[in-house]
């Protein structure tokens, strides 16, 4: 973890920069993500399809047969993180409880 008084100033520059960067995506998109409203069927099919259930970037490599390493998911990391699986939910609860479908297809 990089002390930010401590730093050197190049290291400083890019703390700040991935900081505001990352705040500045999430304080421009993070309302548009959540005024979605789900109307149509459709597009809440679509949401769910695009949108994973889990982080697709997470493994386990495993070595004669034995767990070597652990890649953690690493999407926790987006800034928008949150609203995308806050949207799919949405769009998922939408389809059980509006449209009365069976949701357990874009549970896999």
């Amino acid at each position: 973890m990089i002390n930010a008084t401590s730093a050197t100033p190049a290291s400083k520059h890019f703390l700040l920069t991935s900081i505001s960067s990352s705040y500045l995506i999430q304080k421009l998109f993070s309302p548009a993500l959540n005024q979605i409203n789900l109307k149509d069927p459709e597009t809440a099919r679509l949401i769910c399809r695009l949108i994973p259930m889990t982080c697709p970037f997470e493994r386990d490599v495993f070595l004669l047969g034995r767990k070597v390493v652990h890649i953690p998911a690493l999407c926790k990391l987006n800034p928008l993180y949150k609203q995308f699986v806050e949207l799919r939910f949405r769009a998922l609860t939408f389809l059980a409880d509006e449209c009365g479908e069976d949701v357990t297809p874009y549970c896999h």
